[in-house]
């Protein structure tokens, strides 16, 4: 059993598709996937599919690279997160890649997440690039550890993951550690103990090898989870089951809403 915890199944490439997608997940026995949210308006289309079909969840938040949407408050982000199908808050962060200029309005909206997570009680989704830094500082500024979550699609040292698991958060891993060039990445996957990691596919970006190139889906999320295994020299059933059970434990979702024997 797999779970995709990152993808977004929203966007036009999956959401045109959406029956195949489901399809290919339940044959890949990828048997849950998060839809994480990026801007607000695109909030109800995400938590519609959340909605409606039983395994899948969903997020709210905005994303760190849109610069020109509507800002969220904390009030705004909170509503919707008292929903039980709604489970963290996020995708939120720092993101200094793509945008050049003063970043103080990036930072502003990161700790209005944060402070939106730890007052619903909620986890954090965590996006960070070129920006470790910084991401860090803020966390333990406006004391993210008291949310936890998980630092998503992880491209970063493995001191930046070792700080960021010090803060209690988890270490989800993307299509990128499949790639070839990816030998650091490579190595903190090999490292980061597997109560602390997730894996995910970020879909429709970033297929995995041996789809690279192509339109991801969660369906895919298993090679990341096979590549783990072969890193660390275990079967890739101890992946599955351990980032499986990760998933449901970060984001609180009961027992009885995993079993999906009735669901078609």
């Amino acid at each position: 059993m797999f779970v995709d915890s990152h993808c977004h199944l929203d966007f036009p490439d999956l959401r045109d598709d959406l029956a195949q997608v489901l399809a290919a997940m339940r044959a890949n026995s990828v048997t849950h996937a998060l839809c994480v949210a990026v801007e607000m308006s695109a909030w109800p289309a995400v938590h519609a599919l959340a909605r409606e079909h039983a395994n899948l969840y969903a997020t709210v938040g905005v994303h760190p690279d849109y610069s020109d949407t509507a800002e969220p408050t904390v009030a705004a982000l909170i509503g919707p997160a008292r929903d039980p199908r709604i489970v963290a808050i996020g995708e939120t962060g720092l993101d200094y890649y793509r945008v050049e200029g003063d970043l103080e309005w990036q930072r502003r909206r990161f700790r209005t997440h944060i402070r939106a997570a730890r007052e619903s009680g909620r986890p954090l989704v965590i996006h960070t690039r070129s920006a470790a830094a910084d991401t860090l500082a803020i966390m333990r500024e406006e004391r993210a550890g008291e949310a936890g979550g998980v630092m998503h699609c992880f491209t970063e040292s493995w001191e930046v993951a070792e700080q960021a698991m010090e803060l209690g958060f988890h270490i989800s891993f993307s299509g990128i550690v499949t790639f070839r060039n990816a030998v650091a990445l490579k190595d903190v996957a090999k490292r980061v103990p597997l109560d602390r990691m997730l894996v995910e596919t970020d879909s429709p970006y970033l297929a995995p090898v041996p789809w690279r190139g192509k339109r991801n889906q969660p369906a895919w999320v298993r090679h990341v989870a096979e590549e783990i295994a072969r890193l660390r020299g275990v079967t890739v059933e101890v992946v599955a089951a351990a980032t499986s059970a990760n998933f449901f434990r970060l984001f609180g979702i009961e027992a009885d809403a995993r079993d999906l024997s009735d669901v078609h």
